[in-house]
C-alpha cells in the first residue's frame, strides 16, 4: 500500500494528536510500565540486575570536591535511583548503636561493617542518655557522637543520624528522657508547649555538635532522619512538620527522611522530605502505600529486620540466613537501597532497656544482639559472609580484608566468699525522702529535682496490724515484713495478705523499674514505683520512707567500704554477694554465665568506675552475658586516634570489679527470698 498524502484535507484531529505524540513516545517519554499499574515489580522476570558499581572515590576521605549531596534522578525505563556527585549510588547501610557499643569496640566494628561491603552506617541518638537531668547534657565517653561519626569517616563510611528526639530501639521510653513524665499536662510526642520547649532546648545542644559534619560540610552525615514511626502514633498532624522546621533553623540540610512501617507510611511522611519503610522481607504489596505517596523517587528500606529483639521469658528469635539472603538479592535486583536493622546490635548497658506492652509488660533484654549480621560480642555470623559475597558481586573493587576476630579467654568458676545484706547497704545510699503518700520513681526529690530514671525504690512504712495489702506497683515489687519475705506484687497482682502481728513492725516494698514501654500511645503512663495510694484492709498507709537504689558509681565506690560478712549459705534475704575472678595480667573479653536459677544484673567496673550494668534471668534468653575485656586497654599501648583509655589502671595491682544485684532469683527456686551478687576481678600486672 502506498502511504497517504503529506497533506491531506481528511485527516482526522485524532490522527493529528498521534503523528504528534508519536516523537514523544520514541525519545522515551512515554509512560514506563511501572507507573502504569501498581510499582515498580510489574515485570516479574527481570533479570539479574548485570551492573557492577566503583565507588571507590566516593568515600568520605577521597572526595574532596562536594558540590551535591545525595540526590535523587529518574530516567525513562528504569525505576527512580538516588545519585552521589553525579554518580549511581546505593545507600547500603547497617545500624551499629555507638551507645550500645564500648568506646574500645567502636573501630572494630565500623572496619567490619566496611569490610562486609556495607558503604554506610546508620546510628540513633538516645535524648534519655545525653540529658539525664534537665539542662545537663552528656556527650564524652560512649556518648561521644561526634567521635564515632569521625571515626565512620575514618574507616570509610557515609553516616546516616537518626536524632529523635522519639528514637524506639527498644529503649527506656523510646529514648525520652523520664523527667519529661513529672509534667502532667505534657503530651509526648506533640507540639504540646511542655515537651516542645524541652525538644529546643535538647536540639539546641545536639544540633550544632552534628551540623558541620554534613556532606557540604565537609563532613561524612549524608541524610538525617526526622523523628521515627510517627504514622503510628500520629496525636498531632503539626508535629512533624514542627520538628522538621526545628532541624532546619539549626542548620539541618541536605537529604532529609522519614521512616515507617510499610501501612503507615502515608501517614507519618511530611511533605517534601523523603519516606522510607520498614520491614522484614521484600513483599511486593509491602510497596503500594509508598508507591502512592512518591512514585518519582527511589525506595529506601530505613529498618530491614535481619532478626528480633528479645523480651524476658521469650526464648531468643532468629531469622534465617536464606531469607535474608533472598530480600537482599531482590533489593540488589531493583536497584533497592537498604539499611540492616541491625548490623550489630550490641547491649542495653545499666538500665537503658525499654519494654513492650501488648498481652503484658515485658522487658527488653540486657543482650541486644538481635540475631544481628554481628553478634553481641561483635563475631562473624553466616549472615556476614552471605551479606559480603552479595555485595562483592556488584561491585567492581575488591572489599577490604576482614578484621581478625575478638579474642575471647575462659576463665575458671568462681566462689562466692562474702556478702552484704540490703539493709544493711542502706546507709550507703543517698539521704532518703520522707512523705505522707508514696511517691513514683520520676517525681522524687532528688537529682536536682529530676527524680528516678531507672534502677529501684524501697518503700518502708510501719503498720500495726495483719490485713490484705493492696499497692500498685510498677513494674514488680517484693514486699518484706521487717527482713521475712511475703512475696511479690506485679501491675496484674496488686494484693497480698500481711500476717496477723501483735506488735507494730516495719513493712518493705521493694519495687523495681524493669523498663518503660519504648512502642505505642502507652509512653505517655509510664512512670514507675507506687503509683497511687498503698492501703491496708483498703484503709490507706501514711508516712514512708522512700531509698532510691539507682546502682550508681557514688553508691559502688561506698560499698567497698562497707563490712562484709563471710557466706556460709543461701541468703534468706536481699543482698549483695562478693567473689573473686583471676584474670591474669592481660584480660580478655569472655562471657557470663549463671548457673542457677536467679535473676541478676551485673555491674562492670574499672578500678572504681562502673561503665556497664549488665542483666541476666535464667527465666528469659538463654544468652549468657558477654563482657569487654576490663583493662583491654594496657598502659603500655598507645590509644589510636578516636579512642578513649576507659579508665586508667592507676597501681601496679589494680582491683577490676564485676558489681551484681540478684533481685528475686530466690523466690523463683523455692529458697524463700531474693539474693543478691557481686564479683570482683582481681587483675595482676
Amino acid at each position: 500500500m502506498g502511504s497517504p498524502p503529506r497533506s491531506s484535507p481528511r485527516l482526522s484531529w485524532r490522527r493529528v494528536l498521534c503523528v504528534l505524540f508519536l516523537p514523544f513516545v520514541s525519545s522515551g517519554f512515554a509512560p514506563p510500565a511501572k507507573y502504569r499499574n501498581n510499582f515498580i515489580f510489574e515485570r516479574r522476570k527481570l533479570p539479574p540486575n548485570p551492573r557492577r558499581f566503583d565507588w571507590s572515590h566516593l568515600t568520605p576521605r577521597e572526595l574532596k570536591n562536594r558540590s551535591q549531596g545525595i540526590q535523587t534522578e529518574e530516567r525513562a525505563g528504569r525505576n527512580p535511583y538516588f545519585t552521589l556527585e553525579g554518580h549511581e549510588f546505593l545507600i547500603l547501610g547497617g545500624s551499629v548503636h555507638y551507645f550500645r557499643v564500648p568506646r574500645a569496640s567502636w573501630r572494630d566494628r565500623l572496619l567490619k561493617l566496611r569490610a562486609c561491603g556495607f558503604n554506610t552506617v546508620t546510628t540513633y541518638v538516645p535524648w534519655n542518655l545525653h540529658e539525664p537531668e534537665r539542662g545537663t547534657f552528656d556527650f564524652s565517653g560512649n556518648l561521644d557522637l561526634e567521635a564515632f561519626i569521625l571515626l565512620a569517616e575514618e574507616v570509610g563510611l557515609w553516616v546516616i543520624l537518626r536524632p529523635g528526639p522519639y528514637i524506639c530501639s527498644e529503649m527506656d521510653l523510646g529514648g525520652l528522657p523520664s523527667w519529661l513524665l513529672q509534667d502532667p499536662t505534657s503530651q509526648l510526642r506533640t507540639t504540646n508547649r511542655s515537651f516542645v520547649n524541652a525538644v529546643n532546648k535538647y536540639f539546641d545542644h545536639l544540633i550544632p555538635r552534628v551540623a558541620l559534619l554534613q556532606y557540604l560540610q565537609g563532613g561524612p552525615i549524608i541524610a538525617v532522619q526526622v523523628e521515627n514511626e510517627y504514622g503510628f502514633f500520629y496525636k498531632d498532624e503539626a508535629y512533624m512538620p514542627y520538628l522538621l522546621q526545628a532541624l532546619q533553623q539549626r542548620g539541618i540540610g541536605g537529604l532529609l527522611l522519614t521512616a515507617d512501617s510499610t501501612e503507615e507510611v502515608m501517614r507519618g511522611h511530611i511533605k517534601g522530605v523523603l519516606a522510607s519503610i520498614n520491614m522484614k522481607g521484600f513483599k511486593v504489596d509491602s510497596f503500594k502505600h509508598l508507591y502512592k505517596l512518591q512514585r518519582h523517587k527511589p525506595i529506601l528500606i530505613m529498618e530491614f529486620w535481619v532478626g528480633w529483639f528479645d523480651t524476658w521469658g521469650i526464648d531468643h528469635r532468629v531469622m534465617g540466613v536464606n531469607e535474608v539472603e533472598k530480600s537482599v538479592s531482590e533489593f540488589i535486583r531493583y536497584g533497592i537501597s537498604f539499611n540492616v536493622y541491625m548490623f550489630h546490635g550490641g547491649t542495653n548497658f545499666g538500665f537503658m532497656n525499654g519494654a513492650t506492652s501488648f498481652e503484658k509488660h515485658r522487658g527488653v533484654t540486657t543482650s541486644y544482639d538481635y540475631d544481628a549480621v554481628l553478634t553481641e560480642a561483635g563475631d562473624y555470623t553466616a549472615k556476614y559472609f552471605m551479606l559480603r559475597s552479595l555485595f562483592e558481586s556488584i561491585l567492581v573493587r575488591p572489599l577490604p580484608p576482614v578484621p581478625s576476630p575478638t579474642p575471647k579467654a575462659v576463665y575458671p568458676s568462681l566462689k562466692l566468699s562474702h556478702y552484704l545484706p540490703l539493709w544493711e547497704a542502706l546507709p550507703y545510699l543517698q539521704r532518703p525522702v520522707t512523705s505522707n503518700v508514696p511517691i513514683n520513681m520520676e517525681n522524687l526529690p532528688i537529682n536536682n529535682g529530676n527524680g528516678q530514671s531507672f534502677g529501684f525504690v524501697l518503700y518502708e512504712m510501719t503498720i500495726c496490724s495483719g490485713g490484705r495489702l493492696h499497692a500498685n506497683a510498677q513494674d514488680e515489687a517484693q514486699v518484706f515484713l521487717n527482713e521475712t519475705s511475703l512475696g511479690i506484687l506485679t501491675d496484674v497482682y496488686r494484693d497480698i495478705d500481711i500476717p496477723p502481728i501483735t506488735e507494730c513492725q516495719l513493712l518493705r516494698i521493694l519495687v523495681e523499674n524493669q523498663g518503660r514501654v519504648n512502642f505505642s500511645w502507652k509512653i505517655q503512663n509510664q512512670r514507675k514505683g507506687l503509683i497511687g495510694p498503698v492501703t491496708l484492709d483498703k484503709i490507706p498507709l501514711n508516712w514512708f520512707t522512700i531509698y532510691s537504689l539507682e546502682l550508681k558509681t557514688q553508691f559502688f565506690k561506698k560499698l567497698r567500704s562497707a563490712r562484709w560478712r563471710p557466706l556460709g549459705g543461701p541468703s534468706s534475704s536481699p543482698a549483695f554477694h562478693l567473689g573473686t575472678l583471676m584474670a591474669g595480667s592481660s584480660p580478655q573479653d569472655t562471657f557470663l554465665q549463671l548457673l542457677v536459677r536467679l535473676e541478676s544484673r551485673v555491674c562492670v567496673h574499672q578500678w572504681t568506675k562502673p561503665w556497664a550494668l549488665l542483666e541476666y534471668r535464667a527465666s528469659g534468653s538463654a544468652l549468657p552475658a558477654w563482657l569487654l575485656a576490663p583493662a583491654r586497654h594496657q598502659r603500655d599501648r598507645p590509644v589510636r586516634e578516636g579512642e578513649e583509655r576507659l579508665g586508667r589502671l592507676q597501681h601496679r595491682r589494680p582491683q577490676v570489679s564485676i558489681l551484681g544485684w540478684l533481685n528475686h532469683g530466690c523466690v523463683t527456686c523455692g529458697c524463700g527470698g531474693p539474693t543478691a551478687l557481686i564479683i570482683k576481678i582481681q587483675h595482676l600486672a
